[in-house]
């Protein structure tokens, strides 16, 4: 294997091996007067030995393109819930739970992708991943009943997780450091603001057609970019970094991960930020529907200002970051989506302020998530390129999987506004705490600025 030059910051990195994160890094020692770690790590880009990789910009929208696919199906059906209980016979809570299996498939699909595309490569389970999507999606045309529907939201999830967990594994293949946060903040624009304007996309399109139609819109979207896989994506992993030991294998790189409390505690902490941004994605709709009269295209419309806040604060963050390092940045995140959830909650729970009083808060934990979801991450698949398909799919997995559990909890709890505060309030307490007990922030190693 051709080992990874240090110090190359290029921003046009060509394909090869890496190594284990932080990769090709370099350490410097300074005198301490605490116990705070002073490491410092260098970032690094791949170096070359297969094919060149496209530019930042246009790897950046290829794989968004990708990650926009896991919002799109989760949300833009969201508008017609209601009618979707209707049509079928059945209760709200009852078709939340689709969205709960379209997020367990995410989970799954991940778990069983990741560690696939680092022995067959990215692009052949992202293609056939992909295919999967489409397939279910147009068979939501004949779903007969609620059940039916919920086990193809199922498939569609697992189809879906091809291009959330592959494309993290593409940015961790060829870059690290400061240049994979940057271009982690680019993909969870994607990531943040999908969510957000995909239940847009579904009002405006339950103008000309039923809620079947959103998902034939689904299926054509996937079949572009099967499309777009073969001319626009190249390999990235070649094959004498590809992993080749089988389910043992896999088995070994899973206990690894697993062995790294700082990675583990990265993890739980992206999950639980997720889960907060979950509990407004499956319980919007009734609120702002049912609770203050929105119909489907007024919902869509405040659904989708929520958008400005994730977009600003996905994108302000590549600037934080030349001054201050991720754990900084993810700390405030997480503290300022706290904040905002207690306020959420207070308001909810009195009616002060009526539709604003819920919809300015949640903008304000949308944006400490903007904050937070880029930078644990990058930080955490920074430890491990050796197996970044694999720590991609826990990753994924995990939020995914918070992300199902949640959905249904904002029902029981009664689907309003003071059901979306609790659920907040509780997932950015709890990623607090794991955060200061578990990562300890102020001991992970110093990130150098880009060259």
């Amino acid at each position: 294997m051709t080992p990874r030059r240090s110090g190359n910051t290029s921003g046009r990195p060509r394909l090869g091996p890496t190594c284990a994160a932080p990769a090709g890094a370099t350490r410097t020692t300074t005198p301490r007067s605490s116990a705070i770690s002073t490491t410092t790590v260098k970032p690094t880009t791949a170096t070359a030995t297969a094919t060149p990789a496209p530019g930042r910009a246009k790897l950046a929208l290829t794989l968004g393109a990708f990650v926009a696919l896991g919002p799109l199906t989760i949300d833009m059906y969201l508008p017609a819930l209601p009618t979707i209980a209707d049509d079928l016979m059945t209760t709200s809570a009852t078709v939340q739970l689709t969205l709960t299996g379209t997020l367990l498939g995410l989970a799954v699909g991940q778990l069983v992708l990741g560690p696939l595309s680092d022995r067959f490569g990215r692009k052949r389970p992202l293609i056939a991943g992909t295919a999967l999507h489409v397939v279910a999606s147009l068979l939501v045309l004949v779903a007969p009943n609620i059940a039916v529907l919920g086990a193809l939201r199922v498939l569609q999830g697992v189809g879906t997780a091809a291009g959330a967990v592959i494309a993290l594994a593409v940015v961790r293949d060829l870059y690290t450091g400061r240049a994979a946060a940057t271009l982690l903040s680019r993909l969870f624009l994607v990531l943040g603001a999908a969510p957000v304007l995909a239940p847009t996309l579904g009002g405006e399109l339950l103008r000309y057609t039923s809620w079947r139609g959103v998902f034939v819109a689904l299926a054509v979207y996937g079949l572009l970019l099967v499309l777009v896989v073969g001319s626009a994506l190249p390999e990235t992993l070649p094959p004498e970094r590809r992993a080749s030991s089988g389910l043992r294998g896999t088995a070994r790189a899973y206990a690894g991960l697993f062995r790294d409390r700082v990675f583990v505690g990265l993890v739980v902490v992206a999950g639980l930020t997720m889960a907060g941004l979950f509990s407004y994605v499956s319980g919007a709709t009734f609120v702002y529907q049912d609770e203050f009269g929105l119909d489907e295209q007024q919902f869509g419309l405040l659904f989708g200002a929520g958008a400005v806040w994730l977009i600003a604060a996905t994108q302000l963050n590549p600037v934080l970051l030349r001054r201050f390092q991720p754990q900084a940045i993810l700390v405030g995140g997480l503290s300022l989506a706290g904040a905002a959830g207690v306020v959420l909650l207070l308001l909810a729970s009195t009616g002060t302020g009526g539709l604003f009083g819920v919809a300015v808060p949640i903008w304000v934990v949308l944006a400490g998530s903007g904050l937070a979801l880029p930078n644990a991450p990058a930080i955490a698949l920074s430890r491990h390129g050796e197996s970044a398909g694999t720590a991609a799919a826990m990753l994924g997995a995990v939020q995914f999987g918070v992300g199902a559990v949640v959905a249904p909890v904002v029902g029981v709890l009664g689907n309003d506004g003071a059901a979306i505060g609790t659920v907040v309030v509780i997932a950015f307490a709890l990623a607090g705490v794991v955060l200061a007990a578990v990562v300890r922030p102020w001991q992970l190693p110093r990130w150098e600025a880009e060259d």
